[in-house]
Parts: structure tokens; C-alpha cells; sequence
């Protein structure tokens, strides 16, 4: 399986990675150990001591450094080797792989490929965190499933009205029924629609009988972020504006950030959160709106697990082609070409040198 390396990945929320303790990830396929050093920043090395192949998430951290458990070894957030218990001489091998790591928006961003490229200004910012504006929820949920599913999953919204029927499709055929406008952007697409005549969440506290126009406008960005901003306005709104962006004051705003990990080919981390506006929410509407999310969730996993296991029977099937497939279709398409670009150079982590292949 091949996964685009030069690109900035959640590793976990901030939250995640305490002082004083050691947290064990794999990603792409790598092992990889987080830690805050003394000044409360995150390392990130790889999970492996150079020497007897120990798991350094078995160590101890020490001011800035991190100690393997096994023999002793110490190494920097840098990732070369500082201590050789019982020798004076440190081999030049003496190292293990450091990532590039930024702490953003509640969540922890490791770049997975060359150093070099890792550039802050492609992370994607996300909406709402830790904002004072907005009440935050957050959460997590592993998948035994490969990632490009759940892009995939992400990509086409029309399954709400199936999969979520009872949760966050609200037994309407608003969103199966609704098409998108797709407009390509900077590494990822910008997907908007009108869902038209929609039942409003219950958590809100309006009426049962109680229908929306809601506009619902995302970017999804390499290698898998997902960042949604809806507003409800009163039934149809969607008309008077032609069906383009609303202007006037919504009834209610929502925002959501998401993250898809690979962990392997076979599984994956997915990251997300839920911010509602203070100006037309309070907190216990944000926990009751997570609670919904995280049902959803649960039933986008059971769906996307059990395909998963199809695929797998069956390798010789090919997915057939729908006019709602286009955004996936478009996303899968460019993830594929920045792979390529990457494998055309590629440099060795431990000493720099750079090589085709």
C-alpha cells in the first residue's frame, strides 16, 4: 500500500500526549513514540532503539531527552544517540528517526516524509478549536479499514440520508437527493450544497415539525481533513439565493474539523470534533450534538468495515462509476499524483542523501 509521505498528519489531540508520560502511535506504518519535553513541546521519535530493537515507548524520559529501558541508551529530541552506558565512544550509527512535529488547533501534526519539506504553512487550519467563540466537543474512532474508504465516505454526503437515517440524516431525503458544487482548491476540493426542507437536530430544542435550509460548504484537504462549516436558515432561503451562498443571518451555525490516519492498509485512525456558536447554542447542546456525532459515526464504521471485508473477498470487483462519485473520483485522483511526485525523490531520514525510487 502506498501512502503519501511528504504530509502532515494528526497524530492525536493535545490532550492526548501528558507530561511525564510516553505515547505509543503507529502510523503509515511506522512506530512512532510521543513525549513533551521540558519546556512542554512534543517530540516525536521512532519507536524502535537502534540498538537491540527495544520499543523506546518503554523508556523514560529524562529533561528533554528519552532513555531506552533495555540497555540504557539515550537520545535527544533530535534523535541522535547522546549516552552509551559503560563507553565513552557513541557510534555515528547511534541514531533513531525524529519527525518534524507541530502542535496546532488541539491536535498534534506529524510530517511523515523528507524533513526538508516539512513546511508549516500546509497544515490545515482547523475551525472552532479551542476557539472562544464556539463550545468544543471532541473524539476519536479506529477503523478496520483501509483510508481511502473513509475519504471516500467523507467525499459523498448523499449517504447521510441512508446510513444516518435516524441520526444525523433525520429520516429526510434532503441530503441523497441534494448535489454538491465541486471547485477544486489548493491540495483538496471545496464541496458545497443547499439541503433544502431539512428537519433541524433535535438537540437544538426546536420543534419536532421544525424544517431548515441548510448550508453545508467543506474543504477536504490531502491526505484526509475534513473541515465542515453549516448554517441553518429558515425554509426557503435556498431559493431566494439562487441557490448560491447564503448572506443573511443564520438560525444556527455548526462547524466540524475531521482526520483520517492511516495506521496501516488495514487500519485507520479518524479524529474529529463538533463546535456549536455561543451566540446560538449552549454547552449542553454541544454535548448532546456530540453524542449524536458519535452515533453517526459508529454506523459509518459498521458500514465502511463490513465493505472493507467485501473488497477483500472479492479483489477481482471493480467499484462502479455514479454521477455523485466525482468528488472522490477527483480526491483519489490527486492523492495518487502527489504519491507519485513524492516517490520520484526521496531521502533517507538518517543521513540526508537523496535518491530516485
Amino acid at each position: 500500500m502506498m501512502f503519501l509521505r511528504n504530509c502532515w498528519y494528526v497524530a492525536g489531540w493535545s490532550h492526548h500526549i501528558a507530561a511525564d508520560s510516553l505515547v505509543s502511535r503507529t502510523m503509515l506504518g511506522e512506530p512512532i513514540v510521543l513525549y513533551r519535553n521540558a519546556d512542554g513541546g512534543v517530540v516525536a521519535l521512532e519507536d524502535r532503539c537502534c540498538h537491540r530493537l527495544a520499543p523506546l515507548s518503554r523508556g523514560r524520559i529524562e529533561g528533554d531527552d528519552l532513555r531506552c529501558m533495555y540497555h540504557g541508551l539515550k537520545f535527544a529530541p533530535s534523535g541522535k544517540c547522546v549516552e552509551v552506558p559503560g563507553q565513552d565512544l557513541i557510534p555515528s550509527t547511534a541514531v533513531v528517526r525524529s519527525y518534524p512535529v507541530v502542535e496546532r488547533d488541539c491536535w498534534v501534526w506529524l510530517w511523515m516524509g523528507d524533513p526538508a519539506l516539512a513546511d508549516p504553512a500546509l497544515i490545515p487550519a482547523a475551525l472552532g478549536h479551542d476557539h472562544p467563540d464556539w463550545f468544543m466537543q471532541t473524539g476519536q474512532l479506529a477503523y478496520e479499514a483501509n483510508y481511502e474508504l473513509i475519504n471516500d465516505n467523507l467525499l459523498d454526503l448523499t449517504h447521510l440520508s441512508y446510513v444516518h437515517e435516524k441520526t444525523l440524516g433525520r429520516n429526510s431525503m434532503s441530503w441523497g437527493e441534494s448535489r454538491p458544487k465541486i471547485t477544486p482548491i489548493e491540495r483538496g476540493l471545496r464541496i458545497a450544497r443547499w439541503v433544502v426542507n431539512n428537519p433541524a437536530p433535535a438537540y437544538l430544542g426546536l420543534p419536532a415539525e421544525a424544517r431548515t435550509d441548510m448550508w453545508a460548504s467543506y474543504d477536504y484537504l490531502v491526505p484526509g481533513v475534513f473541515l465542515l462549516a453549516t448554517q441553518s436558515h429558515p425554509p426557503g432561503t435556498a431559493a431566494t439565493c439562487d441557490m448560491g451562498a447564503p448572506s443573511s443571518e443564520p438560525m444556527w451555525r455548526s462547524l466540524t474539523s475531521q482526520a483520517v490516519t492511516p495506521i496501516s492498509e488495514r487500519q485507520t485512525v479518524y479524529y474529529y470534533s463538533g463546535c456549536l456558536s455561543r451566540n446560538y447554542a449552549t454547552e449542553e447542546q454541544s454535548k448532546q450534538q456530540i453524542v449524536v456525532f458519535e452515533k453517526a459515526f459508529a454506523e459509518d464504521k459498521a458500514m465502511i468495515e463490513a465493505q472493507q471485508r467485501v473488497v477483500e473477498r472479492t479483489p477481482e470487483r471493480r467499484m462502479m462509476v455514479l454521477s455523485t462519485d466525482g468528488a472522490l473520483n477527483q480526491f483519489r485522483r490527486l492523492m495518487a499524483g502527489l504519491i507519485e511526485e513524492s516517490r520520484r525523490l526521496r531521502r533517507d531520514p538518517r543521513n540526508g542523501d537523496l535518491h530516485e525510487g
